[in-house]
């Protein structure tokens, strides 16, 4: 049974390191007051809503870790309720290394990126894998994208963070880029008009 929400991170030898390294007493500070999060709050559902990617850790019964990067739609990861996450999976290269890492060590870690606004939320927990639940396959089907759900990764959150921004690189997402983008090509193609009927003017 842990004291705080983030002995799930910050085991004794974590502990020890922050003795050692002069932050254990102001991460204690934060144990004791507000502390991290166990549950979904409005502010962790509108982040994750708006999410077009995040990376998911697992790791095999002894312990070697696996990180996999999944994408989709903003809002493809979905908040079923205040423990509980899942995103629809499709069909890959077919390694299935999550998915036999989640038949014998059921720990696992998201890592939620918003790299426009330089945010990042750590989310621990444990994951299972779904096939025969159509019900629940057919609420995480994106009707945008035209795959079939092979299955539902479904991720019950035991605690949460929000790291510090410090250090994250700015990047946008096309959708982002994009109208940006046309509108600077639009008024580039109003300026060389500009400049033709100008040069124009002074031929004649």
């Amino acid at each position: 049974m842990r004291q705080y929400p983030s002995d799930i991170a910050f085991t004794p030898a974590v502990k020890g390191v922050q003795a050692a390294k002069g932050s254990r007493a102001s991460y204690a500070r934060v144990e004791r007051g507000r502390g991290w999060q166990t549950r979904v709050t409005p502010d962790l559902a509108g982040f994750v809503t708006g999410l077009d990617m995040f990376y998911l850790g697992t790791a095999t019964a002894d312990g070697q870790p696996y990180i996999q990067y999944r994408g989709g739609s903003p809002g493809f990861l979905k908040v079923l309720d205040d423990t509980t996450l899942a995103f629809a999976d499709f069909g890959g290269n077919r390694q299935y290394i999550t998915v036999g890492n989640l038949t014998e060590n059921p720990k696992a870690f998201l890592f939620l990126m918003d790299y426009a606004n330089s945010q990042r939320v750590k989310v621990w927990g444990t994951a299972k894998v779904v096939e025969d639940d159509p019900v629940l396959l057919e609420r995480l089907r994106d009707p945008e994208y035209p795959a079939a759900v092979e299955r539902a990764i479904v991720f019950t959150v035991e605690a949460w963070d929000i790291n510090c921004p410090q250090h994250i690189h700015k990047r946008f997402a096309q959708r982002q880029v994009a109208p940006v983008i046309e509108q600077l090509q639009g008024r580039i193609a109003e300026l060389e008009e500009q400049l033709r009927q100008a040069t124009e003017d002074q031929q004649t």
